[in-house]
């Protein structure tokens, strides 16, 4: 047992028990493996797939399954997996989550369950957090899985669709999760079967499981199509909120809001020449300078976006890297272009979207596995149904973490941040700077350059040579600074691999991890503590914060303020307590459950649209397999009919003159629609009599064309139209998504509200599907030119 056990909780305890008594059994069968040639060894795949045909569960053969990965592990990668790896990999095949804690080998856990579930030919997803570890991990394993006979693919960005379907096809498939949620929503936008790329979500595990459904989980997945073009009330918004002052708005950083004052809008109205600014005809100057008041005000670079190649990037606050291919939405990203004299791209049009959540909840199994969940381990069970397992380490965890430096001022913690590593830095022990932003790593090291101290940068303007750097980041006399990028699935080694210079970074303390301020989540900075102090190595950590880090201003309060002064400060300008450590780990865990509503809410109106969504699916996959449309086509003209017949029939007096010229701009040709006797019949009757009618004309216009020609002619319509409302719908339901917040200054329920409208929406659509799909299957323009 481990140090850590200790700190397990009871129900953890429990659970490691009885995974203890599993490897107990896959160990006892270590030596009757190892005693297979490869051959034997390689051939129970083959075994193993056909006693799973013969009515064998996973569960039956995982001991052996896994003794068996762990053999082929050890003969061709020299690396058998430790006992706790085979319990994380038994939590994994459970579809439970694995915390362990870094440097414990993570790509080497998934090996064992990704083998046994691969064996049902559904294929196994593993998603990581971005291509070059996707990459990384599938280069690592692949040698294993060619030795027991099978294929491993990688889903990165860029791949033509050819490529990529084969690449799913594969036992296994190592991606990003935005390539695979992008992938099922652009399956579902497909003409033909053959063209979707992606298999069937069976069982995924998620690397780094919170930063992907929890931190990430805040924005939906989005694909975007080119909208209206670009107005020129971009750049005029931006002059006008180049020429305010601080009278002219209000700003609320911790709510990230910001609005015009009265002074603003009677500016406003003087600049854009108009009399009234809140005039409903003035709702579009109105939206725009709302835009530009925000990227001027709350958005900044090198933190909140980059400009690159003349490009404005979003950079993703949790790990520091680009966000390439996102956008920011509703004319926010085109007033940042403004702002920053690019070339504005035009207005993008949702066609497609859906939130990781709902996502990933759409495979029959998923499971994750990372170095810090146990904290958010309630949100995974009540959105995603499964719970976390603390994994004991394989060696005691030894690195000493150091109580914060506190300072009055940011200037002050930059300084003393500096001497710290001067002082470090002059003994030869490596040193890692993690920053919040870009700018501030890059202000970190000018004062670095200035003192004429050699260091590495690594952020998301140079992400491309991160391998690179963290590989020397534990050499000797290494000096990195590196934003929340260098927090994820990366493993510095001390010395490098150079054994010598191992032992001499180990002899000096190991790696020595600085925080120049406290992130949001308290997960980013426990993330970056775990990069010191793998596998039983020595190491130290220390954050040093300041009362004026955005975090303390916007969350802590006064309090904090208050406290701080009461306080003396030491030779260097430092003050402590556990007081104020406690208000800044609760100014953390304010921050924490305001983002956990926020996901809460995005998920709550994703579910509303994710059942309509499902719908429009699953009829698209039919049309897509070709079945046979005829009986999808009547029930559309018995909705119509029974519709019209209600309107214009059912009552008293009949007015048949609106009936007819009402079924025949629906959908009926001209001079078809003859009912005699219509005057003596029920409504039912009647509305049986046009459907008699209907029928004839439909097998009238199959006669006139193929059989085949006219089933391929609905397909094709019936695409066309689902796609072309579909799309229209959801850009509706998303501008809805963001007014919908109005409501609640009624006292009204904003979610409750956006439901009810969706049900009326998704009734309007179906509608709108039905009467253009009819009419273009009930055409017979064109056919007379063809005959």
């Amino acid at each position: 047992m481990s140090f850590l056990d200790t700190f397990l909780s009871k129900q953890d305890n429990v659970e490691i028990k009885k995974l203890n008594k599993i490897v107990e059994n896959i160990e006892g069968l270590e030596e009757k493996i190892s005693l297979l040639s490869d051959e034997e060894l390689s051939n129970k795949t083959s075994e193993f797939k056909k006693r799973l045909k013969d009515g064998e569960t996973l569960d039956d053969i995982l001991e052996e399954a896994f003794a068996v990965a762990r053999e082929a592990s050890k003969r061709v990668l020299g690396m058998r997996q430790y006992k706790v790896q085979l319990i994380g990999g038994i939590v994994l095949h459970q579809g439970k989550i694995a915390e362990m804690k870094t440097g414990e080998g993570k790509t080497l856990v998934a090996v064992a369950p990704c083998y046994l579930n691969a064996l049902l030919g559904k294929g196994v997803h593993v998603i990581t957090v971005n291509d070059y570890l996707a990459e990384r991990d599938a280069d690592t394993v692949r040698p294993v899985f060619d030795f027991l006979g099978m294929t491993v693919g990688t889903i990165i960005a860029g791949q033509d669709p050819n490529t990529r379907r084969k690449q799913y096809s594969c036992d296994l498939a190592y991606g990003t999760n935005a390539e695979f949620g992008f992938d099922y929503l652009r399956d579902n936008m497909v003409k033909r079967l053959s063209d979707k790329v992606q298999a069937e979500l069976s069982y995924c595990i998620i690397d780094e499981v919170d930063s992907i459904l929890i931190d990430e989980a805040r924005t939906p997945l989005i694909i975007s199509g080119e909208g209206d073009p670009i107005s020129d009330l971009y750049y005029r918004a931006d002059d006008f909120v180049r020429t305010i002052n601080e009278d002219d708005y209000e700003l609320d950083k911790k709510e990230h809001t910001a609005s015009f004052t009265e002074s603003g809008f009677k500016k406003a109205e003087q600049f854009f020449k108009i009399r009234n600014i809140t005039n409903i005809n003035n709702m579009a100057i109105y939206h725009h300078m709302n835009q530009a008041l925000v990227a001027h005000k709350l958005m900044d670079i090198d933190d909140d976006y980059v400009v690159k190649d003349g490009e404005v990037f979003i950079v993703d606050e949790f790990t520091g890297r680009i966000m390439d291919g996102r956008r920011f939405s509703d004319g926010l990203h085109q007033a940042l272009e403004a702002k920053e004299k690019v070339k504005i791209n035009s207005d993008n049009k949702t066609m497609a979207t859906v939130t990781y959540q709902n996502f990933f909840r759409m495979y029959d199994k998923m499971s994750g596995m990372t170095g810090t969940a146990k904290t958010e381990e309630g949100e995974f069970e009540q959105t995603y149904h499964t719970n976390v397992v603390q994994i004991p380490t394989n060696m005691p965890v030894i690195r000493k973490d150091l109580d914060d430096k506190v300072y009055t001022t940011e200037k002050n913690k930059f300084e003393a941040v500096v001497e710290e590593i001067i002082k470090i830095h002059s003994t030869g022990q490596p040193v890692l700077v993690g920053t919040a932003t870009v700018e501030k790593s890059e202000y970190l090291s000018s004062l670095l350059k200035k003192r004429g101290l050699n260091h590495e940068i690594l952020n998301a303007k140079n992400d491309k040579k991160e391998a690179e750097i963290v590989e020397k980041a534990g050499c000797i006399n290494a000096i990195t600074i590196a934003t929340n990028m260098a927090g994820r699935g990366t493993d510095i080694k001390l010395g490098n691999n150079d054994p010598e210079m191992e032992e001499k970074v180990k002899n000096l303390g190991g790696l020595y991890v600085i925080g120049t301020e406290r992130h949001e989540a308290r997960r980013i900075d426990n993330q970056l503590r775990g990069r010191s102090g793998r596998q039983g190595d020595p190491g130290v950590s220390r954050f040093f914060v300041s009362i004026e880090d955005e975090i303390i201003k916007l969350y802590g309060g006064a309090a904090i303020k208050k406290a701080s002064k009461r306080l003396k400060e030491d030779e260097h300008g430092a003050i402590s307590s556990k007081r104020l450590s406690r208000a800044i780990e609760n100014a953390q865990k304010g921050i924490e459950g305001k983002n956990l509503q926020q996901r809460k809410d995005v998920l709550k109106y994703d579910n509303v649209i994710d059942k309509q969504r499902k719908v429009i699916y699953a009829e698209r996959d039919k049309v897509l397999e070709g079945v046979d449309l005829t009986d999808t086509i009547m029930h559309m003209a018995r909705e119509v009919v029974n519709e019209f017949v209600d309107k214009y029939i059912d009552c008293k007096p009949r007015n048949y003159f609106k009936y007819y010229k009402s079924m025949y701009n629906a959908f009926m040709p001209d001079s078809t629609l003859i009912i005699p006797n219509a005057s003596q019949m029920t409504s039912k009757e009647f509305a049986e009599s046009t459907l008699d009618i209907v029928k004839r004309i439909y097998e009238l216009k199959m006669m006139l064309l193929t059989e085949e020609e006219f089933y391929m002619q609905q397909k094709e319509i019936l695409l066309n139209v689902v796609d072309k409302y579909w799309v229209d719908h959801i850009d509706l339901m998303d501008q809805m998504r963001q007014s919908v917040g109005l409501v609640s200054v009624a006292q009204k329920d904003p979610v409750k509200e956006y439901t009810i409208e969706a049900y009326e929406m998704f009734k309007t659509l179906n509608r709108k599907i039905r009467m253009e799909t009819l009419k273009f299957v009930f055409s017979f323009e064109g056919l007379e030119e063809e005959e």
